[in-house]
């Protein structure tokens, strides 16, 4: 999976935003949103980021997981990023 071709993405202070540049509309991330994204640009896969917030969380590795999945099906149907 990688971000759709008409989709940009801006690091900010508090995370990032995506602009769909076909419809003009924003999507606002905070920072564990972000790395989410930025890791399943990159690399395809958003298993690096859960790799790293659930060391960060270890109390909350199960909601973790279900928080990015359903973050990436939330993108997906946005068609903000290619399956």
């Amino acid at each position: 999976m990688m971000l759709a071709e008409d989709v940009t993405l801006t690091v900010t202070e508090h995370g990032a935003v995506l602009l769909d540049q076909r419809s003009g509309r924003y999507w606002q991330l905070n920072r564990t949103g972000c790395l989410i994204v930025e890791e399943l640009d990159r690399t395809g896969t958003i298993q690096p980021a859960l790799d790293e917030l659930q060391q960060r969380f270890p109390t909350s590795a199960s909601q973790v997981t279900a928080d990015a999945e359903r973050l990436v099906e939330s993108l997906v149907n946005a068609k903000l990023v290619t399956p």
